[in-house]
Parts: structure tokens; C-alpha cells; sequence
């Protein structure tokens, strides 16, 4: 009788090992790459935050550019022919005798052409060089038919000054997603330090943090929000007002954290890692920050991913209300104040995009977090 193969149990080619062998941030990275939606949102987030570092060159036009005879002008969707490639048809706008209001009719004896890295209106890139190339748009050069209209390419429409609305989404990103990370910057410092001193001395101390808390949380946050930004001075330059709304929104913003922080510190101060480093000197400081928040690192780090739309939605709340940031910046909460008018809106539904890209980011975020708070203990899982 033959024996049978024998079969060891481990294989040392075999590319999974055990949870076990693993660091922390190792399980908790192979855990997080499971959860689908969570990966898709951070692309996602990080495909936004991308187009908003390299604003001025994936703008088809820069900031300030306006072209007022193109008031309201549609979406421009591209199509594309063999005869023609990419390109969007001309635009010749016509007004009503009786009503006065503009329109705009397809002019198909005109083709314009689209293309990548087209030259179009001179930009200073972060302020280091002057160029005139955009990732995509018009291509002026190659209009088809001479002495046709001016080229232009509004991808999501114009609003009321025939500002390209595409562009300035991607200028407006970047102050949007900047506010709710400088915001999360001071509330990471403000809610650490406070909730760490909290949980870690104890005693009245934390009676006082934590009565202060509750009151803090007891006012209703739009009103809040609503008086912290009708006390800003009108002519304060907009960098002045942007650094205001970030630490009004921060001010508000830490308790959360705190108290996250407070309950992780009151059940690791008496582990028996930090009583030794408390017998053999280490200062208070060092224990706190050196020993006990690194070991719930990953919890902090969910607690601020959801916090964030939080804050973009508080800068586009004071914005939209006109409490917040001011023309000539560009955010999201600022190109909303066109829409004020709900007869505007039925007129030209294309003013909302801002709200699409608001609610898009929200729910990445809100995925993105999700994702890292099952991720943030693998072992729950096993």
C-alpha cells in the first residue's frame, strides 16, 4: 500500500502569512484594501485634491478670466467624428425682442476642435512661472471654418458674467478642501492636547474640561457658525478672512476628538506599560504622547477623516449665506451665492454642479472613514 504524500501545513513560498506575524499598520492596511468603496473614495479624494494643487493648469481659463457676452452660456458637451475628433460645435447667441433674455442656438458651420495641453490665456503657476498651456480645451488654432466666433469651451456652462464654471470648480476646490484640512490641523492639536490632559490628570481638572465641552456642544452649530461670521470685518483682505473661517470652524470642531481621546487615555493609563515608564522617571508629557496616544493612533486618525466634511459643509453654509468667504475668492460656498434666486436655478439648472462636487466629497469621506474604522482593528475581524 502506497504511503500518502505528506503535505507540510506551511509552505515557506506561501505569500499570506498569519495575522499574527504582522505589524498593527500592516493589518490594518490589508484590511483596509478589502473594503472596495473605501479605496474607490480615496482615489477619488485624492484625483480632487490633485486637480486642486494644479488648478491653474487643468482650468481651461484662469481665475479672474470672464467673457460677458457669453452670459449663462450651456454645457458644451464634446462629441466626437472621424472628420473631426474631439470637438464641440460653435455657439451664437440670439435675444428675445419681448423678454429680453438670451439664448443660444448651435452654429454647425463652425467646428471647434478639442485637444490636450492647448495654449489658451497666459496663468502664473502658484506664482513661480508664467505658461500658457491648460491640460485640456479649445483649440484655437484649429478652428475649421474662418472667420467664425471666438472659441470657447464651457464644459458646464457660464454663469452670469460668463465665468466658466468648470474652472472655477477647480479653483474653488482648492479652497473648499484646504478649509476642512487647516481646520483639521488646529482640531487635531486642540482636541489631543485638551482630551489627552483630560483623561490622563484626571480629577477636576477633567470635571472642568469636560463640563466645558458640554456647554460648547450645547450651542446649535449654524448659529453659531452664523455669529462667529457676521463679527468679521467686511474689509479684512481675503487671506485674513480664509484664516478666520478655518479657526472658527476649528474652535468648534475639537470636542469630539477630546472626548475620543479622554476615554482612550482613562483605559491605557493604568496599563502596565505605562505604570513602568511612570516608575522608572518619564515625564507626564512623554507617557502621554510618547506611550499612550500612539497606541490608538489609528482611532484618531477615523475620528478626523469624519470630521472633515463637517467643515467643508460649515465653510460652504457661512459662504452661501454670504457670512463667509467673499468674491473675489473662489470656493464652493461662494459660487452657490449665485443661486439665492430659485428662478435663476430653474433658468440655468447648471449653476447647482457646485452642489454635486460638495455632496460627492461628503460621501468620500464618509466612505473613506468607514472604511478606516474596520480597519482600525483587524483582529475584530479574524
Amino acid at each position: 500500500m502506497a504511503a500518502a504524500a505528506y503535505t507540510p501545513a506551511f509552505s515557506p513560498a506561501a505569500p499570506d502569512p498569519e495575522p499574527g506575524m504582522l505589524s498593527p499598520w500592516a493589518l490594518i492596511g490589508r484590511r483596509f484594501t478589502r473594503h472596495r468603496l473605501a479605496v474607490a473614495a480615496l482615489f477619488l479624494l485624492a484625483l480632487l485634491y490633485t486637480l486642486a494643487a494644479g488648478a491653474e493648469f487643468f482650468a481651461p481659463y484662469p481665475r479672474q478670466w470672464r467673457d460677458l457676452s457669453q452670459a449663462y452660456c450651456p454645457p458644451q458637451l464634446p462629441s466626437f467624428s472621424f472628420a473631426h475628433g474631439v470637438h464641440i460645435l460653435a455657439l451664437r447667441s440670439q435675444v428675445d425682442p419681448l423678454t429680453f433674455r438670451k439664448t443660444y442656438l448651435e452654429d454647425r458651420d463652425h467646428v471647434v476642435p478639442l485637444g490636450f495641453f492647448v495654449r489658451g490665456e497666459p496663468y502664473q503657476f502658484w506664482g513661480w512661472f508664467t505658461w500658457d498651456r491648460h491640460f485640456f480645451g479649445a483649440n484655437a488654432r484649429g478652428v475649421l471654418s474662418a472667420g467664425g466666433p471666438q472659441p470657447t469651451f464651457y464644459f458646464l456652462g457660464a454663469d452670469k458674467y460668463g465665468e466658466d464654471i468648470f474652472s472655477r470648480l477647480i479653483y474653488g476646490s482648492r479652497i473648499s478642501l484646504s478649509v476642512g484640512l487647516v481646520s483639521i490641523a488646529v482640531t487635531f492639536v486642540l482636541g489631543l492636547t485638551i482630551g489627552g490632559v483630560s483623561g490622563y490628570v484626571g480629577g477636576m481638572t477633567d470635571t472642568v474640561i469636560q463640563r466645558v465641552i458640554e456647554i460648547v456642544n450645547a450651542f446649535p452649530q449654524i448659529p453659531l457658525w452664523l455669529a462667529f461670521g457676521a463679527v468679521l470685518p467686511p474689509e479684512w483682505s481675503p487671506l485674513s478672512t480664509y484664516f478666520a473661517i478655518t479657526l472658527v470652524l476649528s474652535l468648534l470642531g475639537w470636542t469630539g476628538l477630546a472626548r475620543v481621546v479622554r476615554g482612550k487615555i482613562l483605559a491605557l493609563r493604568e496599563e502596565e506599560y505605562a505604570v513602568a515608564a511612570r516608575l522608572l522617571g518619564a515625564s507626564h508629557s512623554r507617557i502621554l504622547f510618547r506611550h499612550l496616544i500612539p497606541g490608538f493612533a489609528s482611532h484618531i486618525i477615523v475620528v478626523l477623516t469624519m470630521s472633515v466634511p463637517a467643515m467643508i459643509l460649515g465653510e460652504t453654509s457661512l459662504s452661501f449665506l454670504g457670512l463667509g468667504l467673499r468674491a473675489p475668492i473662489v470656493s464652493w460656498g461662494v459660487m452657490l451665492q449665485d443661486c439665492l434666486s430659485i428662478q435663476t436655478v430653474a433658468n440655468y439648472p447648471w449653476l447647482l454642479m457646485p452642489v454635486v462636487l460638495i455632496v460627492l466629497t461628503v460621501l468620500c469621506f464618509n466612505f473613506l472613514g468607514d472604511g478606516l474604522r474596520d480597519a482600525a482593528d483587524p483582529y475584530a475581524h479574524a
